[in-house]
């Protein structure tokens, strides 16, 4: 069985929205989509071996996190919100 099949579910969906094309990185402390992508893709492969949850996984869904940041510039804050939500819940 795949360990945090419900946050694994979350970041795949993150990575959804970070991968569109017209996402504006220009808050966040990404360069661009390729370095949030990447680092979205190790903490899954991280996760998905059954390591512990990276630490700084918790920050990208804080408030005014990086994450929030791409979020709200390019359109989804709503998306990000229920996602959030849902990161808070798998993490219980």
């Amino acid at each position: 069985m795949t360990p945090h099949p419900d946050l694994l579910r979350v970041l795949g969906e993150v990575r959804v929205l970070l991968a569109q094309p017209d996402n504006d990185f220009a808050w966040s402390s990404w360069k661009n989509a390729d370095a949030a992508l990447a680092e979205i893709d190790a903490a899954i492969a991280r996760i998905d071996a059954g390591s512990r949850i990276p630490p700084g996984l918790v920050t990208l869904f804080a408030p005014t996190g990086r994450l929030q940041e791409v979020a709200s510039s390019s359109g989804w804050d709503d998306a990000f919100l229920a996602l959030a939500d849902r990161f808070d819940a798998a993490l219980e």
